[in-house]
């Protein structure tokens, strides 16, 4: 039996950490956190100081067992979990749930996972960090204590089955705020006017009026004087300017990066970092430090000369600016920056080829520009044409990165042709073009991700489970618009005379952005309305920094948590016992047919429109929205078409089709079939035809023989086709068929033998 015991989070970080200690080290995992609160109860004891009532997670007794026996024979406990609080507190609960002695248990922590940094963290152990592990335990208390409050007060005022978070929430409430200030954006125009202008050697320029006018006369004026005016340079500015590459990456900023330049979700980015750190290839990839080691400046700088020149190496030390950066980590970096080729798997390899793009640009030269200015006067008018010029010099850092950015992107400045002051010119072509203001841009991951760190809520290992959650709760979803038609002017110079013509442009198309959905925009105005306290911006980041304290051992983590449940508890009582259901209620107009409101709100299956109140004699009638529709922007009449619903579309076979929409989308029935619209197709309950009705309930039935292997007793056993290969459906329950057996050949005898067998199974485990 190996001396030594070192236990990690991971296999494949088990895997490479073997590799590299030799025959006396035996490296397991324990597979993430082993220890969490008890789930189903608050598992936090607030008459007893907030005591955190843990427990093994059921799928972890297996894992607890072995490391048990294997501690109990080694000669020493190496716990060599990530060097964050949460790898911290990992190892905490590890050495409580594995009854650890102190004396023959040692913390290690390692940035990379490298022979040289593995050696070097085994030389330096230390003991566990309990303020690091009080800072992650006053997290995770502070969290339930929210959720476990809130989420019972959702069910009530709102809906059933909701829940709430408390950084979630306010990442809804930033998403929300947004939406509604899109909602309330009315766009203004104003007209851009774009000249083409030849010199005398026949070479063009172009060149714009650095103001935009208001109005489409004053457009026209200008271009009237425009079309008969003589053009002059005069004046001609040349400056150098220079570029900086950017800090090498920190997690926020390597999601936002992945996300610009790969398309990766913020979730995704995290999984292939992680896969690319346990491998070995980059620094731990939960960081908020710009920082870099010496040996890794040293790296750069001869990777920089050897590839591309001394010219290009310009080594430099960056300084994180966040005041509550965590630890004292690196920026994320390879491990090794000779090696460029760090995965078979594109999505890792891609991911890399990011990371050694942007750590080897951070210690680069700048990128020298020359820009020029050339003003341009009209003799018959006061106003001045610009046409800009750009010249790279030395490209610097750019022959390897340059970061992208969420914003739009600039217009690429070209070279201007030789010219003087005083020279002619004559023009080619100038037109007024009518252009719209913009309404602030929803959020991406990737800007959020942004947003949350400028606001100091969350960290770099809350901004991935934070996202995914408020989607998994149908708060948020991330989709397209397909945007709308929309009528613009042109002014153009035809001759001495201006021409004007009515053109039309696609806008409001969007891809990759979040939206709040009806649920999400209700939740949050109720929060928002009890709850202000803690979906206000300033006080969630004040947690932020309090954990900090807590991690610096400035505060005591249960005076913390004292001083924040008190009044939210009160709060809690106050607003259960006080306030009224939240139904998001919006009244569109009255119902033509019978005088009544037409309501459109939040019902038990989501959003939904009604005519009626609940108060009437008669029952109010209720239609459910399409997926496409919101409570926040239906109209009176796209609301009274949904109650033309179910709609009769025709009749087949002696058979009457129907139209409808339900609780999961559109569909049409036939007899006792169901069949589902295809949206993606265009496929509308209100206008659905006929042909393509029959089509879609043939192609049904066709799914349907295909998937019944075998029927028995009229449909109560079947053997059928799924998704992931044939099984035994009995009454509601499915089993699966073991393996070697022909589902083909099965009998009625056969499929109630698994059955039982089945359930034998479970009853001893």
């Amino acid at each position: 039996m190996a001396k030594n015991l070192v236990i990690v989070e991971s296999p494949a970080k088990a895997k490479t950490i073997e590799g590299y200690l030799g025959k006396d080290y035996v490296v397991k995992s324990s597979f993430g956190h082993v220890r969490d609160l008890a789930g189903k109860k608050l598992s936090v004891d607030v008459e007893n100081n907030y005591e955190p009532i843990y427990e093994v997670s059921s799928d972890k007794k297996s894992v607890i067992k072995e490391l048990k026996s294997l501690a109990k024979k080694a000669e020493m406990v190496w716990l060599a979990t990530d060097e964050d609080r949460e790898g911290e507190a990992i190892s905490w609960h590890l050495k409580e749930a594995l009854d650890l002695d102190d004396d023959k248990t040692k913390r290690i922590t390692f940035n990379e996972i490298t022979k040289t940094a593995i050696n070097k963290a085994i030389e330096n152990p230390r003991d566990i960090n309990i303020q690091l592990v009080d800072a992650q335990q006053a997290r995770r208390v502070l969290d339930r204590l929210v959720g476990f409050e809130l989420s019972p007060v959702l069910w009530k005022k709102v809906k059933p089955s909701l829940s709430a978070g408390r950084v979630q929430s306010v990442a809804v409430r930033l998403i929300v705020e947004r939406e509604k200030e899109i909602l309330d954006f009315v766009p203004s125009s104003s007209y851009r006017v774009i000249a083409i202008l030849k010199l005398s050697s026949g070479e063009q320029i172009k060149a714009e009026l650095p103001k935009r006018f208001k109005t489409e006369k004053e457009a026209n004026d200008f271009l009237s004087k425009a079309a008969t005016a003589s053009y002059t340079i005069g004046n001609l500015e040349v400056k150098p300017a220079k570029k900086s590459p950017a800090a090498p990456f920190t997690t926020s900023t390597l999601q936002q990066e992945a996300s610009r330049k790969l398309g990766f979700s913020v979730a995704r980015t995290m999984s292939v970092a992680q896969k690319l750190y346990e491998s070995g290839k980059i620094t731990y990839m939960r960081t908020d430090s710009v920082n870099l080691s010496d040996t890794a400046i040293d790296g750069c700088k001869e990777e920089i000369i050897k590839s591309y020149g001394p010219d290009y190496a310009n080594p430099k030390k960056y300084q994180t600016k966040s005041k509550s950066a965590q630890e004292a980590h690196e920026a994320i970096r390879p491990t090794d920056l000779g090696l460029r080729d760090a995965s078979s798997d594109r999505s890792e390899q891609n991911l890399y080829d990011l990371i050694w793009k942007r750590t080897i640009a951070s210690q680069m030269s700048n990128a020298e520009l020359e820009k020029t200015t050339v003003s341009i006067n009209l003799d018959n008018s006061p106003e001045v044409l610009e046409a800009k010029g750009e010249v790279l010099k030395f490209d610097g850092f750019l022959k390897v990165y340059l970061e992208g950015s969420d914003d739009d992107p600039e217009e690429q400045k070209g070279i201007l042709p030789p010219m003087n002051i005083g020279d002619g010119l004559d023009l080619d072509s100038i037109n007024a073009t009518e252009r719209f203001s913009h309404h602030p841009p929803r959020f991406t991951e990737a800007s959020l991700v942004k947003k949350l760190e400028e606001l100091g809520i969350g960290r770099p290992s809350t901004y991935a489970p934070t996202i995914s959650t408020i989607q998994k709760r149908g708060y948020v979803e991330k989709g397209e618009r397909e945007g709308h038609d929309r009528t613009y002017i042109e002014l153009s110079v035809e001759g001495s005379t201006v021409v004007r013509e009515e053109k039309t442009e696609r806008t409001g198309a969007e891809k990759g952005k979040m939206y709040p959905t009806d649920i999400g925009i209700v939740v949050n105005d109720f929060l928002v309305e009890h709850f202000g306290r803690i979906l206000d911006y300033n006080f969630t980041a004040t947690v932020e920094k309090e954990f900090d304290d807590i991690a610096n051992g400035l505060m005591q983590w249960t005076e913390m948590i004292h001083k924040f449940y008190q009044p939210f508890h009160t709060n809690v009582e106050d607003t259960l016992e006080n306030s009224e259901r939240a139904k998001g209620d919006r009244i569109l107009g009255e119902d033509p047919a019978s005088g009544k409101p037409v309501i459109a709100r939040i019902g038990r299956f989501g959003p939904m429109v009604q005519i009626g109140e609940q108060s009437d004699e008669e029952k109010p009638k209720f239609a459910s929205l399409l997926k496409t529709q919101s409570i926040n922007t239906i109209t009176l009449e796209e609301a009274l078409e949904l109650f033309k619903l179910p709609r009769e579309v025709g009749e087949y076979n002696g058979e009457m089709i129907t139209a409808a929409i339900g609780r999961f989308g559109p569909y049409v029935k036939y007899g006792k079939l169901f069949v589902s619209l295809k949206k993606d197709q265009g496929d509308d309950p209100l206008t659905v035809e006929l042909d393509r009705a029959i089509e879609l309930i043939e192609e049904k039935k066709k799914a349907d023989a295909n998937a019944k292997i075998a029927v028995f007793e009229d449909g109560e056993v079947q053997v059928l086709n799924g998704r992931y290969g044939p099984y035994i459906k009995i009454g509601r329950k499915n089993f699966k068929i073991p393996k070697g057996t022909d589902p083909n050949t099965l009998t009625l005898e056969d499929c109630r033998k698994i059955a039982e067998e089945a359930g034998t199974k479970k009853k001893k485990k």
